[in-house]
């Protein structure tokens, strides 16, 4: 069964893919919700969910059909598309899951990948108090030079060092990628680059806590269209209707409290 399902004709290749990975406070997927949503991106495929935990949900703005855990969005004369997920990879299905997805990657001749992480604030270093986003360069990428992620050789983002101590570390490139505490898949995913990779990979991360974090997001979500030229495009940023139903739960009962 393919991985994934195109629902509108439209040519992935020579754009950036943005891959928000399940991570620390859900950051990286409200930063792509602000994305799709400022930049009026819409569903063009879905993808085989067989590995993540199942859901479903009702479409913004009152749209046809329903959304599912994974999903890609773009429109023309945009040129990045991005991915949103919604929930985790299933604990048996992970290394399934990167390898569908990597594979998907180099078959459709992105120009660049960027995958976005948040990472847990709680693990920070006094160091890493100047600012609160940082880089990753893989190993396995190939240059950055001339491609839409040479932005980030001249802007104020860091290279990431984990703020702890690393944990075993195996025979692969995982090795060769700092730990991220909260970073969800996002080590094992840049760490599974096979050598010879073709395209320009990098990540961005975060440092976030959890609680509501619609800011953090704001942040992220600027970062990445600054990074990538897009910010010219985004007007006003806009948030998701959906935000407005209960995103960080329903308000509490005031008179619990007297």
């Amino acid at each position: 069964m393919a991985f994934y399902h195109p629902t509108e004709t439209f040519a992935l290749s020579a754009k950036t893919l943005i891959v928000p990975v399940v991570s620390t406070a859900n950051v990286s997927q409200l930063a792509a919700d602000l994305l799709i949503a400022s930049l009026s991106l819409q569903s063009i495929g879905l993808f085989d969910s067989r590995d993540l935990v199942p859901v479903i949900g009702g479409r913004e703005d009152d749209q046809e059909g329903v959304t599912t855990p994974l999903e890609l969005f773009g429109r023309d004369g945009v040129d990045i598309v991005v991915i949103q997920q919604r929930s985790p990879a299933l604990k048996s299905r992970k290394q399934e899951f990167i390898a569908a997805l990597l594979e998907f990657i180099q078959a459709s001749h992105f120009k660049a990948v960027l995958f976005l992480s948040g990472v847990d604030l709680s693990d920070r270093t006094d160091a890493q108090m100047i600012t609160p986003t940082y880089h990753i360069s893989p190993p396995n990428s190939p240059s950055w030079e001339n491609t839409p992620l040479s932005t980030l050789a001249h802007l104020p983002i860091p290279a990431y060092t984990s703020p702890v101590v690393q944990r075993p570390l195996s025979a692969t490139n995982e090795g060769l990628i700092s730990f991220i505490p909260g970073g969800g898949l996002t080590r094992r995913m840049l760490s599974s680059l096979p050598v010879g990779w073709p395209i320009p990979t990098a990540s961005l991360l975060q440092f976030v806590v959890e609680g509501d974090n619609r800011a953090d997001a704001s942040l992220m979500a600027a970062v990445v269209a600054k990074v990538l030229a897009v910010d010219s495009l985004i007007k006003e940023w806009k948030q998701p209707g959906s935000w407005q139903q209960g995103l960080f739960g329903t308000p509490q009962e005031q008179t619990l409290y007297g």
